[in-house]
């Protein structure tokens, strides 16, 4: 694999700024470095532009809705406007609604709870937990992981086909792997899904910050993402499409905000009617700066440029790939094929080396952050590596005996606030560990793999 022709080009746009990116930490051999935050797929670092925005508005912060005072009206419009500047920055259509989340997860749980009766569900074995498990109360089918976009298309389309009965269904599918970072043919499978009478919900997790993601022009019928990967702060999250089903469904929390009119019956119970806005699934005093802080983080991008973005990652990319391909113990892990388009996700194993004391040893020696695990995607892990993990903990796995095979991997993912410096020494610390060894020995404690001092 040869390194992207980008690596030569000095119009390469320089990383955005982003908070942390002077922080410094202690290394166990001695001595401090500045931190090396190549976890972005678990959880990118703010924006300072974003950080910027919600301290200025910090002073005013105020109740949203139903407020009469200045700083009320304010924050309500600061809401809604942040609401418009999402539905611009995921294209969506003139009728879609934009609900405010937690997260991912809490949009898809959401979506779940919205389907209409005997709905059934198509997902691949490939998501993220966040995807694959929400549907359990409803009819789900869950696909086998193909080996190409091709093969995804028609494992859908027999699936969907087949179905019996055939009544209404929703596919859901990620747009890039959180594992391997390959992006998924969404376009072609939305026009599957619709093809066959079916709905779409794509889990742009792991794409919007990477990529622009049009609802129109890819054609799905809902768009979720979480601010915590966007460069926002954690505890917010989108639901963007259709209103329809939310519209139909109950809401998803009840309580105040949710309800147009609540009033008592003379039976003593208690009607409710509530709202058909995106309010509906919002009950409770809304997240005004999470929401806010997502609104700047898509404005942030958009006046960067994905197209500059993006080919800053791919120049980013190049140089891991090409870095990690000089040394024969390092296999990446892959469902498509090393040709196949993808984000600054990269997952890899070691020969010879547990995948936990790999990634303590990047921490405690190099100051590099990376992730290891099975990174909630346990069905994807078990098909990449070849082997049948019984994880232990929210999202790890249980060691593997000196000379086993790993039954972890680790992952190293970036963005658009890395600097070059950070892959760089990446790479040469993942050369210099397998030449040498680690320096100190590594031991796991409380479910973390830690040195053992």
């Amino acid at each position: 694999m040869s390194v992207s022709t980008l690596a030569s080009d000095q119009s390469v746009c320089a990383p955005l700024p982003v908070l942390g990116r002077d922080v410094t930490v202690p290394l166990v051999t001695g001595g401090e470095v500045t931190y090396a935050a190549l976890d972005y797929a678990a959880s990118a670092p703010a924006l300072q532009r974003v950080w910027d925005d919600v301290a200025a508005y910090a002073p005013y912060y105020g109740s949203v809705h139903r407020g009469a005072g200045y700083l009320s009206q304010l924050s309500t419009d600061l809401f809604e406007n942040a609401r418009k500047t999402v539905a611009e920055f995921l294209d969506c259509r003139e009728n879609d609604q934009v609900v405010f989340t937690r997260s991912t997860t809490d949009s898809l749980n959401l979506l779940a709870r919205a389907l209409p009766a005997d709905c059934q569900v198509f997902v691949f074995e490939t998501e993220h937990h966040a995807s694959l498990l929400p549907w359990q109360d409803a009819r789900v089918t869950y696909l086998n992981a193909p080996r190409t976009p091709r093969q995804a298309v028609e494992t859908l389309e027999r699936a969907l086909a087949d179905r019996d009965p055939y009544g209404p269904a929703l596919v859901c599918v990620t747009g890039a792997s959180n594992v391997t970072g390959e992006l998924w043919p969404v376009r072609e499978l939305a026009a599957a899904a619709h093809a066959h009478g079916a709905r779409i919900v794509l889990d742009a997790a792991q794409l919007a910050p990477h990529h622009p993601v049009s609802v129109r022009d890819l054609d799905v019928d809902w768009v979720a993402f979480s601010g915590h990967k966007l460069y926002a702060p954690f505890g917010s999250g989108v639901l963007a499409g259709r209103a329809d089903w939310l519209r139909a469904a109950e809401p998803y929390l009840a309580g105040g905000g949710a309800s147009r009119k609540v009033s008592r019956r003379t039976d003593g119970g208690v009607d409710v009617e509530w709202h058909d806005s995106a309010a509906r699934h919002e009950a409770g005093s809304p997240n005004v700066i999470g929401a806010y802080s997502i609104a700047s983080a898509c404005k942030a991008l958009t006046e960067a440029g994905f197209d500059t973005l993006v080919a800053r990652e791919e120049y980013l990319i190049g140089k891991v790939r090409a870095g990690l391909a000089e040394v024969p113990e390092v296999r990446v892990l892959s469902l498509f094929g090393d040709d196949a388009p993808r984000v600054g996700v990269i997952s890899f194993v070691v020969e010879g080396w547990n995948s936990s004391h790999f990634a303590a040893a990047l921490s405690a020696e190099y100051g590099i952050g990376v992730r290891d695990g099975l990174f909630c995607a346990h069905p994807l892990l078990r098909t990449l590596l070849g082997s049948d993990p019984q994880t232990q903990g929210e999202c790890g796995a249980p060691e593997a005996a000196p000379g086993e095979k790993s039954l972890n991997a680790i992952r190293v993912s970036f963005g658009a606030g890395t600097p070059d410096e950070h892959v760089d020494r990446f790479v040469d610390a993942v050369r210099e560990l397998v030449r040498t060894g680690a320096k100190w020995n590594y031991r796991t404690e409380n479910g973390r793999c830690v040195p053992a001092v």
